[in-house]
């Protein structure tokens, strides 16, 4: 069947045509950044503020050793199980403080099972404008941060910035980005309302998530 003439058609795809040949005009940034949000100026109180609205648990410490004692606290009072941990040198030197709590499957021993209680693993960053994790592959693996109903993260202070423009340019100055096949930014304990708009924890991945920060740099 022949279809019917659309000369409309036909001018509209002349024009994007000749659109075609003609390079778009690039921007060129002034020089002056303009900060669209305020400057954080006490970044560890915003990003306690930011957890609070974000329904994270933030524990902040003086030092690794009572991160540690804080960490094993948290492991006594979950259900028998197992526990994945990052295999990295700061954490193995906090395992001490939990071999008497639990037993632990290291990310070197393989990925966390579907049945682990907990996950404790570092982190790149933390976002103080709005409370997030950033993690990667090297903390702990793809399933580290979604596998386990309870997500411990244990940074120190240094690795607290400002926003997620200071955090991703700081990943690109690392070669984070570059080096990993996964990035995650976590904002909070995963949720759902989309039923009825009943709040549930634990829809995607931990229901709850626990950021134990040392004042003590990692």
């Amino acid at each position: 069947m022949a279809l019917p003439e659309n000369p409309g058609r036909e001018r509209i795809l002349a024009r994007m045509q000749q659109a075609l040949t003609v390079p778009s005009p690039k921007h060129v940034a002034s020089g002056e950044r303009t900060n669209i949000f305020a400057v954080i100026d006490d970044p560890l109180d915003r990003f306690q503020k930011e957890c609070v609205g974000n329904k994270t648990e933030c524990l902040i410490v003086p030092d690794r050793k009572a991160g540690g004692a804080a960490v094993a606290e948290i492991l006594a009072s979950l259900p028998r199980g197992e526990i994945f941990v990052e295999d990295c040198s700061e954490l193995r030197e906090m395992a001490p403080a939990w071999t008497q709590v639990r037993n632990f499957r290291w990310s070197t021993e393989g990925a966390p099972s579907e049945t682990s209680e907990a996950a404790i693993t570092t982190a790149e960053v933390l976002v103080a404008a709005t409370g997030s994790v950033l993690v990667s592959a090297e903390c702990g693996g793809r399933g580290a941060s979604v596998v386990a109903p309870v997500h411990i993260v244990v940074a120190g202070i240094d690795q607290l910035v400002p926003d997620l423009e200071s955090a991703f340019a700081l990943q690109h100055e690392r070669g984070t980005i570059s080096r990993n096949s996964f990035l995650c930014l976590i904002t909070g304990s995963s949720r759902t309302a989309d039923i009825e708009k009943i709040l549930v924890m634990g829809a995607h991945g931990p229901r709850r998530l626990v950021v134990v920060l040392s004042l003590q740099a990692q």
